[in-house]
């Protein structure tokens, strides 16, 4: 999924984005995602950056899978009984 970025940009920049573009017949988009990419293999920074480590972390929860079910199930079981009564 995308997301918006929003950043104030050298206006020299934002254009030569646009020629980039317009030259190589792309989007804008894929001109800063190649960037971005191309800079984090120059500086050797996707072998060392884990992005599973930065964004998921579930697996590395304390508890088991079956507590965080038996957690989830009584507060959910909790709600119902006080709206029943």
């Amino acid at each position: 999924m995308d997301k918006i970025l929003s950043a104030r940009v050298d206006e020299a920049v934002i254009q030569q984005i646009g020629i980039l573009a317009s030259e190589l017949n792309t989007t804008k988009k894929a001109i800063i995602e190649a960037a971005i990419k191309h800079y984090s293999e120059q500086k050797g920074l996707e072998k060392k950056i884990n992005i599973f480590d930065k964004t998921c972390g579930t697996w590395k929860r304390s508890e088991t899978e079956q507590e965080s079910v038996s957690k989830a199930r009584s507060a959910f079981n909790k709600s119902m009984k006080r709206h029943h009564q």
